[in-house]
């Protein structure tokens, strides 16, 4: 009457990569600049500046962020951000504080999150990141220039065992 099925149920839709964080903008740091590329960036601190990441952004409760316009995949707001914000996902947790207009295709709100902008929800959102240069060489590159690279190792001098180390005394 009550079967259990040998085989697991398949689901249509392929199992996404846990996104996760490779960079934080620690508390007490105040950085002016921008952040491209992607990558998982959380940002415990002050941040001023350009925020396009393929990604995800976390924002603290710590963290401050001004932006003209923050891109990325996924962002989560625990402090606060000044900025229009584009993302597929953007949740604002319980101390969360946005002042701008967003954009995105999901929208998650905690009880006690502020916003003050408008939300227009779409059906796909193109957050229009440019693919950048990758600015890491390549492991051959490396090994190469560490092959290339010669050592210099400066000369210490040698003590001998059988002698014997005097002080001097001071007068």
């Amino acid at each position: 009457m009550f079967k259990r099925n040998s085989t697991p149920a398949e689901t249509s839709q392929p199992v996404q990569a846990v996104e996760r964080i490779t960079s934080v903008l620690g508390s007490g740091v105040i950085w002016h600049g921008s952040i491209n590329g992607s990558g998982g960036v959380r940002i415990e601190g002050a941040f001023e500046g350009e925020i396009a990441l393929r990604g995800m952004l976390v924002v603290g409760e710590t963290g401050r962020v001004t932006c003209q316009n923050v891109r990325a995949n996924t962002v989560i707001v625990a402090g606060a951000v000044r900025g229009n914000i584009t993302t597929q996902k953007l949740e604002i947790r319980s101390s969360g504080r946005v002042w701008g207009d967003v954009v995105t295709t999901a929208f998650v709100t905690e009880e006690g999150a502020f916003l003050r902008g408008q939300i227009r929800m779409e059906e796909s959102v193109e957050l229009n990141i440019e693919p950048t240069p990758e600015t890491t060489p390549s492991e051959a590159a490396v090994e190469e220039s560490i092959a290339q690279t010669q050592i210099q190792i400066p000369e210490t001098p040698v003590i001998d065992s059988t002698q014997k180390m005097t002080r001097k005394k001071k007068s």
